[in-house]
């Protein structure tokens, strides 16, 4: 069971707030289970520590962070040993603001550090060697600097410094993947409240589609409403629309949606860090029986896969239930990669488990309670080039799979519905 999780009720949104009249988000019970989560990976490894870069790992294990403008710096990092608290490197003046306002972290452990701004300040510079000497200096403190050290990914010239002096480095992001595989109560509701936002935004979204909008007001506008609505990164926004549909590029453009087109939209956002990733279609004005047979068929997949989610079950047998790339028009699993998918959602998009039928079928892990994860699927349409996409968010409980993304999709929305007046095309 998850702990205060009550599998026969809806997944909760609570308000943002914290008030005392409810029982909401415990930000330290949250920060308490990341770490202890972090720990308890490390210490069923081989590895002695974990030198973190990656800005979602930073977080999960420091509960710092300073906004979307570090996701690709590298300039950031954490340490945590296999005994001590842990420590975080952060980019200037954000090292003294963390002391001043971060009372789980121990003042001993903030410091303000830089290695080389992916490239642009040289390694001539000394800036990874002495990071490198320092983080050894740790090591050899807490008394693991002979045991392997776990990165999850690094600038190479620290890599080879910390090489140079005498340290054996590994593969540390499974470790950490191990770790944020099963949420929290917490965790649940961060990541349900993030799913409102959106479900508040697609009701905008269909009240503006009509012809003469181009897909960037959309992302625009979507954009705008997530952050009134209290997101703290809006990731991205994919909006596709008609003859773009098919195949799925995976961006937005300034096409002009004209009538009876079919546009799906994929709304990637956070709320405290906690991410979403919720695709809907709509048709714009009307439907064309094209259309709705391919809206159809995209339902009919994902209903069978959210109906094998229970725990105890493995990737492969959900990854079965979809069609083949060659059903669907492509000539690989490969080349139709991200189309028929399940991902791991938390403080990153892809964490565990990631469900295809590249990966899963002959490399297959178990569906555990307390894991929460999208799953997608993608129809082309027989027109050619419309396309039909849906993505629901699912959380594993012991009453079986609970879908925390509301926005009506069980029949295909057309958006400002109105009689054309003439025959489907």
């Amino acid at each position: 069971m998850i702990e205060g999780l009550d599998p026969t009720r809806p997944i909760p949104s609570p308000g943002q707030m914290g008030v005392d009249t409810e029982a909401r988000v415990d930000f330290d019970r949250l920060r308490h289970y990341r770490l202890a989560r972090a720990r308890a990976a490390l210490d069923a490894s081989p590895l002695g520590a974990l030198l973190l870069f990656d800005v979602n790992n930073i977080r999960y294990v420091t509960s710092t962070a300073i906004g979307e403008w570090s996701r690709d710096k590298m300039t950031r990092y954490a340490l945590l040993a296999r005994t001590g608290g842990p420590m975080v490197w952060d980019f200037g003046s954000a090292a003294k603001h963390h002391r001043q306002f971060c009372p789980w972290l121990e003042q001993k452990d903030i410091y303000a550090g830089l290695t080389g701004l992916r490239g642009a300040i040289a390694p001539e510079a000394g800036l990874f060697a002495k990071a490198a000497e320092q983080i050894v200096a740790l090591l050899r403190e807490a008394g693991v600097e002979n045991m392997p050290l776990g990165l999850d990914y690094v600038e190479p010239p620290l890599l080879f410094e910390l090489q140079k002096l005498g340290i054996t480095v590994v593969d540390g992001q499974q470790v950490m993947l191990d770790a944020r595989e099963i949420k929290s109560y917490d965790e649940i509701m961060l990541l349900s409240t993030s799913a409102a936002m959106v479900d508040g935004t697609y009701q905008d979204i269909v009240e503006a589609l009509k012809p003469g909008v181009k897909e960037n007001e959309i992302v625009a506008l979507a954009t705008k409403r997530l952050y009134e609505l209290g997101s703290d990164d809006v990731e991205s926004i994919n909006a596709v629309s008609g003859e773009r549909c098919n195949p799925h590029p995976h961006n937005f453009s300034d096409r002009i949606i004209r009538p009876g087109d079919q546009a799906f939209f994929d709304i990637m956002s956070a709320f405290n860090g906690y991410r979403t990733c919720y695709y809907r279609t709509f048709s714009v004005g009307f439907a064309t029986p094209a259309q709705k047979d391919a809206y159809k068929q995209c339902r009919e997949w994902i209903d069978r896969s959210i109906d094998v989610i229970r725990p105890g079950v493995m990737t492969n047998d959900v990854a079965r239930v979809w069609p083949k790339a060659e059903e669907f028009g492509f000539s690989s699993e490969m080349e139709a990669f991200g189309l028929q998918f399940g991902h791991g959602l938390g403080l990153h998009l892809h964490e565990r488990p990631v469900i295809s039928r590249l990966n899963s079928i002959d490399h297959p892990m178990e569906i555990k309670e307390g894991m929460v994860f999208a799953l997608e699927t993608y129809c082309p349409a027989k027109d050619g080039f419309s396309a039909a996409r849906i993505e629901e968010e699912i959380v594993v409980t012991s009453a079986g799979p609970k879908i925390i993304t509301r926005f009506p999709a069980q029949e295909l929305f057309i958006a400002n519905a109105y009689d054309y007046g003439g025959q489907p095309r």
